[in-house]
């Protein structure tokens, strides 16, 4: 990706952004690392805005090395989101006003000036933390429709972004079964098909009111005129919540948004979702409800008509983790306390810091066991598993022990014990948000 002379730099930002409390600037990384004094401080800046490297590249690599470590075989499942980073600045020429998901509610709306990012995450299973995480790999800016309009580009939605960086994992894993996993946003029949068409299994929230059909009948010989798509309409959802004959089967599903098991009912076939002037796509449409009606029935669709209706809503549960890890980052890996204003600087910056979660983690599931289990627990505080916080604070604890606090460059010439870093020092230096 780099050159040597700025692989040196880059690798230098990499290391301080991790043991970086507070601020991502490029001028803490370098306090941080002792740098504070140099006179080339501005050849790291250059890292960001000016140097020829590739992102995409970068994430082609993480990916590969996610799936090394976490996901060697099986099918491969990714979870598709957006946030937004909430910046101000005139020289900020992508940031638009948009909802902010994080503070809006059904009942309450919320605006924000910021950055809108796509982000395609690997949910891949965690042996040593016991659960699953949503590790980014892929991340791309969505600049406003204003934006667009003043520089006279295309603007492309949400769905377009969504569906180009889909595909380019597709391209990118030619040879493993994919699966897509999206809130109710990426309900369009326009995306579904091009996941259909892509060999890409995509399960995302449908309306309890679409329009569903069975599938075409076959088409005899010599008929005149265009083949049916679609055939008799099919009851709605809400008719079929509301029938007293619908089939309904228990379901005990292991991780409820964070919750633990939860028992749910599922009642599930397949159909033919159309829409004038759209294409019709295939699904199996799984409805859910609580027996304890603890929360509203909802619908889930799957464009594979093969796959199990539990696989189905394991899968969809969870894609919350996602929504986890964007909270991780803004706690954690300060994300909106960047202050680049060049639109180089700004559409590597902060993709870089969401990689910085799966590197996190990648560095964690190297580090000794016996390390990882030293998560911030204490004697009013028992906790059953190491959390990102607890990973981070293991990369740190190894970074500054490893590299910063080293007696000598060369092992030979060390003719003193390891420096051991006190546990006051290392809950000051590793614990820091």
């Amino acid at each position: 990706m780099f050159v040597h002379r700025s692989w040196r730099h880059a690798q230098l930002l990499l290391i301080g952004a991790i043991l970086a409390p507070g601020r991502r600037t490029v001028t803490s990384l370098l306090r941080i690392m002792g740098r504070a004094h140099d006179r080339h401080f501005v050849n790291f800046h250059r890292i960001l805005s000016r140097a020829a490297w590739s992102p995409r590249r970068g994430a082609r690599i993480l990916l590969g090395q996610l799936l090394d470590a976490f996901v060697p075989s099986g099918p491969v499942v990714l979870a598709m989101d957006d946030t937004i980073e909430r910046r101000w600045g005139r020289r900020i020429r992508a940031r638009g006003i948009d909802r902010d998901p994080v503070r809006s509610s059904e009942a309450h709306f919320v605006k924000a000036s910021g950055l809108r990012w796509m982000s395609l995450m690997l949910l891949a299973p965690i042996p040593w933390a016991a659960r699953v995480g949503a590790l980014p790999f892929l991340t791309a800016l969505v600049p406003s429709e204003r934006a667009c309009r003043e520089h006279g580009r295309r603007h492309k939605p949400l769905l377009e972004v969504g569906r180009q960086l889909a595909l380019q994992a597709r391209r990118w894993l030619p040879g493993r079964a994919l699966v897509l996993v999206g809130d109710s946003g990426f309900s369009a029949l326009l995306f579904l098909d091009a996941m259909r068409r892509a060999r890409l299994t995509a399960i995302t929230r449908l309306r309890l009111d679409a329009a569903l059909y069975e599938p075409a009948p076959p088409r005899s010989p010599r008929t005149i005129g265009r083949p049916r798509r679609k055939g008799a309409r099919l009851p709605t959802l809400l008719d079929v919540l509301a029938d007293t004959s619908t089939a309904w089967r228990a379901v005990v599903v292991q991780d409820w948004y964070g919750a633990g098991e939860r028992t749910i009912e599922v009642a599930s076939e397949t159909a033919v979702w159309f829409h004038a002037g759209l294409p019709a796509v295939p699904i199996r449409w799984v409805l859910i409800r609580d027996p304890e009606q603890r929360f509203a029935p909802q619908a889930l669709l799957c464009t594979d008509l093969t796959r199990d209706p539990e696989q189905v809503v394991a899968w969809f549960v969870h894609r919350w983790r996602g929504e986890a890890t964007f909270q991780e980052l803004r706690a954690h890996l300060g994300v909106e306390t960047q202050r680049h204003w060049s639109d180089t600087a700004i559409a590597r910056t902060t993709p870089c810091l969401f990689a910085l979660v799966s590197s996190v983690t990648l560095l964690a599931s190297r580090v000794p066991a016996r390390d990882r289990r030293k998560a911030a627990t204490a004697a009013w505080y028992l906790k059953p598993r190491p959390t990102f916080s607890d990973a981070l604070a293991v990369v740190r604890w190894v970074l500054w022990r490893e590299q910063s606090l080293r007696s000598s460059r060369r092992r030979a010439h060390r003719t003193k014990r390891r420096f051991l870093l006190p546990s006051p020092w290392a809950y000051a230096l590793c614990h820091a948000a």
